[in-house]
């Protein structure tokens, strides 16, 4: 969970990065409400989707604005000073349109924001809550000829993770080694995709020890079928495959992301000799993961031990950033604009896929610091 001290820094760092004269902020999109007041409504709930907005104070605080339904759907205790609840179902009357309900709790502050200078997620917020807001005083109504981005200044604020934030994460590293350490159990011969995500998904939950979200690659590939990938089939394993298990485990919001390749069988030399070239761009990858580093030059570093091997450089990113999304930023390709940040959390993750041998891919997780890297992830890379 994201503690008071966390929601409360990461408050501060986003009032001095906007204009001195906004008096407040509302705060639209679900991830950046999580990001800085901890409400993240489950998503294996019945509030799934469901959402609620923040507003930020420079003078007065933290104002979660939800339904009563959403807020007894939240994953922790909200980190707020208030909170404006509107009645959505009280089992006793029919239900009112959800979304109107929402509505209602914004307008029973938007009198409190007359006259003051504010600023809105407007990526995030609906036209009918643009209509309840006072209209001279919201400097990025869409029509404005300059608007601010909110959204644009969470994003870049995300990128630098604080210690609560790297304590969820590494939960869900954690969850993500339990499932990857099951996987070797699991995978063999006459076992199916859809057998193998059910037994890593459930290693996961129990090493989380909470509900939590699984997704990413289970699929086998094949010498005449390399470059499969996404959720599991029906599809039983056959001596030859090579097993991509590439999954994020979820926990309230955040996520891990990182991947082996099991080789169904003894491995042929060709998938042998793919895998070195592999390992050896993971390593390259890792020799220039520092804070200033260019995201084009890691590109270029995890791709150089395939062109030094005669083959093409990689057909996809050799890595990204992970939090609150999948990718975010910096995202490691040959015309990346990003460069790496103190704090970042990334993936490095170079793969191959060649007809007549098969695909694989492998990737870990790092933590960029002031002084160099951490790499979060602890699985067993090796096709055996």
């Amino acid at each position: 969970m994201l503690t008071k001290d966390g929601c409360l820094s990461r408050r501060r760092r986003l009032w001095e990065a906007v204009d001195s004269q906004i008096e407040w902020l509302l705060i639209a999109d679900p991830r950046h409400v999580n990001y800085l007041a901890n409400f993240w409504i489950h998503p294996l709930s019945f509030s799934a989707g469901e959402r609620g907005l923040l507003l930020l104070e420079r003078d007065n605080g933290a104002t979660l604005l939800c339904d009563n339904f959403a807020l007894g759907s939240k994953s922790a205790e909200p980190q707020v000073d208030r909170q404006v609840v509107e009645t959505w179902y009280d089992h006793q009357h029919s239900p009112v349109n959800r979304d109107h309900a929402l509505l209602q709790a914004l307008q029973r502050v938007a009198g409190q924001l007359e006259g003051r200078r504010g600023l809105v997620e407007s990526e995030w917020l609906p036209l009918a809550a643009w209509e309840i807001l006072p209209s001279a005083d919201v400097q990025n109504r869409p029509q404005s000829e300059h608007p601010t981005s909110l959204g644009t200044i969470l994003r870049q604020l995300r990128r630098r993770k604080d210690a609560d934030e790297l304590t969820l994460l590494r939960q869900c590293m954690r969850a993500g080694d339990a499932g990857h350490l099951r996987a070797w159990d699991v995978v063999r011969a006459g076992v199916s995709e859809m057998d193998v995500f059910r037994e890593v998904q459930n290693a996961a939950i129990s090493a989380a020890a909470r509900p939590g979200q699984i997704y990413g690659d289970f699929r086998a590939t094949t010498n005449k079928q390399p470059h499969l990938g996404g959720r599991p089939t029906a599809y039983r394993l056959q001596l030859g495959d090579l097993f991509i298990l590439d999954f994020s485990v979820v926990l309230n919001g955040y996520r891990s992301d990182f991947t082996n390749t099991i080789a169904v069988g003894v491995p042929t030399i060709r998938q042998q000799e793919m895998f070195q070239i592999c390992a050896a761009a993971l390593r390259s990858g890792e020799s220039v993961l520092r804070a200033g580093t260019r995201a084009a030059d890691v590109y270029a570093a995890v791709s150089q031990p395939f062109v030094d091997a005669g083959k093409p450089r990689l057909p996809h990113h050799a890595g990204h950033g992970i939090g609150l999304a999948h990718p975010e930023p910096p995202i490691f390709v040959p015309e990346s604009q990003d460069v790496l940040l103190a704090g970042d959390v990334v993936t490095l993750e170079p793969g191959s896929y060649e007809l007549g041998i098969g695909g694989m891919r492998f990737e870990h997780n790092y933590l960029i610091t002031e002084t160099g890297t951490e790499r979060l992830s602890n699985h067993r890379i090796t096709l055996t």
